[in-house]
């Protein structure tokens, strides 16, 4: 797997059982972080908001985590960082990837994003 892409395995809110989301890392002056490309209602950021945060990251290693959100104030430059890394996520993005920083402000309520920490 390339470093960027890992799978995301949370304990479901409601199954208690670890589900598992691929996903995409972007990394932004030299801390690591995960973007919602769907928004709010992503399965798995209301399952790290219920579990604290805690989370595996797999990508060729086990990982534990603590994925720690972003006020959406500080989100446009990962925002705009994440689509460099996620081709996929674009169509779900309403501005380009090489768009100014301000439309990224316009839209960073709207895209959770969590910093990647070690779960100590």
């Amino acid at each position: 797997m390339p470093r960027r892409s890992a799978a995301l395995e949370i304990r479901g809110r409601k199954s208690g059982r670890i589900i598992s989301f691929p996903v995409a890392i972007t990394q932004h002056r030299g801390e690591r972080y995960l973007v919602a490309m769907l928004g709010e209602k992503t399965n798995w950021v209301r399952n790290a908001r219920a579990a604290d945060g805690r989370a595996v990251l797999r990508h060729g290693v086990r990982e534990d985590v603590r994925l720690v959100e972003v006020v959406p104030g500080e989100r446009a430059a990962i925002l705009r960082s994440y689509l460099q890394v996620a081709p996929g996520a674009r169509p779900h993005f309403p501005v380009d990837r090489r768009a100014p920083l301000a439309e990224f402000e316009r839209i960073a309520d709207r895209y959770p994003v969590f910093r990647i920490t070690p779960a100590s």
